[in-house]
């Protein structure tokens, strides 16, 4: 069993598409009113971009940043004219964002077996501690450690030497769990185990040779493996 487990939190924890039946809303007066799904995907994607992008050019900001950022060139490319009122909500919303059903019964087994539990995040500290208590999944973790701490995003090889600092672990006591591919591969990459939870069975996984050590459909059947 794995000594430490680390969680990404967008998209592994919490649904970022959890936006979705704002947006239907938000739209609903539009011709367009079906682009919801696909608004919430093109934000996610561009959000993930932009902090990539951040990262090569030595530009760190903060998360929320990059959210707002992408929130603004979706709602241009896509053309639906959100007020400044509307993207601000929005902003709102993505705060208190869901967890996944499976996520908290998942944790609660890891947890009552002795495994440490950390959550991991490009977010502040501030942000992730926000969505996890809204979530109610806070007090599964022993710690929140975020990239904010070295200003630098995921995949960033410093970002997991960092996790290990924090956590005063070897590679390979620690564990990575995230839905995001690039983070799989970035944390093997620097030497830490990983296990991709692919929660979408049609996704493919990048085909760099750098496989996870373990891939599940959720967190359930990520607690089923481990426990």
């Amino acid at each position: 069993m794995a000594t430490i487990l680390a969680f990404d939190v967008y998209g592994t924890l919490i649904d970022t598409h959890g936006v979705v039946a704002e947006l239907e809303q938000r739209l609903a007066g539009q011709v367009r009113s079906d682009l919801a799904p696909e608004f919430s995907r093109r934000w996610r994607d561009k959000q993930l971009e932009y902090s990539f992008r951040r990262s090569l050019m030595g530009a760190y900001v903060d998360f929320s940043q990059c959210t707002r950022e992408a929130l603004e060139f979706t709602d241009r490319a896509l053309q639906t004219r959100f007020s400044e009122t509307d993207k601000e909500h929005l902003m709102e919303i993505y705060a208190r964002l869901p967890a996944f059903p499976e996520a908290s019964a998942a944790l609660d087994r890891l947890v009552d077996a002795g495994v440490r539990c950390v959550a991991f995040s490009n977010g502040s500290r501030v942000a992730v501690e926000g969505l996890l208590m809204q979530a109610g999944i806070r007090e599964r973790f022993d710690d929140v450690v975020s990239v904010d701490e070295i200003k630098r995003f995921k995949p960033d090889p410093a970002v997991y030497a960092h996790l290990r600092y924090r956590l005063e672990s070897e590679p390979g006591d620690t564990w990575l769990i995230s839905s995001n591919a690039f983070d799989v591969i970035g944390a093997r990459h620097a030497g830490l185990h990983a296990a991709w939870v692919r929660r979408s069975p049609d996704a493919p996984f990048d085909p760099w040779g750098i496989d996870p050590d373990m891939t599940v459909a959720d967190l359930g059947a990520l607690a089923e493996r481990l426990v």
